[in-house]
Parts: C-alpha cells; sequence; structure tokens
C-alpha cells in the first residue's frame, strides 16, 4: 500500500468520474504506471485500462505575520489518472 497515498477528489475529476470513468490519486514519486496499475487493480478491485502520471511541482508560499516574512514552498508530488474499464467503478463515499 505504499505507492497509493490517497485519492484526489475535487470538482473537475469527480465529474471526469462519473462521465469517463476516471479517478485521480496521490501516488509515490518513484513509482511507475505499471506499478500504480497493479496497486490500484489489487486495492479496488477493477480493471484498469490505463494511466496517466504527472509530477506536481511545489509552489513558493509566503505569509506575512506579526514576527515578519515568512517564506516557504509545497511540497512536490505525482498524480495518476486512472481510467477504469467500462462497467467499474470506485466508490470512495461507502466508508463515511
Amino acid at each position: 500500500m505504499g505507492i497509493l497515498i490517497k485519492p484526489v477528489i475535487t470538482e473537475k475529476i469527480t465529474s471526469q468520474g462519473e462521465k469517463y470513468n476516471r479517478y485521480a490519486f496521490m501516488v509515490d514519486r518513484n513509482a511507475n504506471k505499471l506499478q500504480i496499475k497493479d496497486a490500484i487493480e489489487a486495492s479496488y478491485d477493477v480493471t484498469v485500462e490505463s494511466v496517466n502520471t504527472m509530477v506536481c511541482g511545489g509552489k513558493r508560499k509566503m505569509r506575512y505575520t506579526k514576527t515578519g516574512i515568512i517564506e516557504g514552498k509545497t511540497k512536490t508530488y505525482k498524480k495518476a489518472v486512472i481510467t477504469l474499464s467500462e462497467g467499474d467503478m470506485i466508490d470512495f463515499y461507502s466508508n463515511i
């Protein structure tokens, strides 16, 4: 379970899930597409049709506080968009 970090639940991905049967996950940066495909199929018992990955770079952030300006950077992460075969579905909300 070290490959999959967490699912990405946004408005855009939710609409793509309904239309095109696509889901997004934050994954380990060293994982390749075959490892991601195997992890999804083992975890959710579905058939993965395709895997698209992207590395999202961290953004610079500034905060103004009483003691001065604090500068930092958010983490860089890898995101995988999974397309499932027809008839398969992942329900993230069943555990709530």
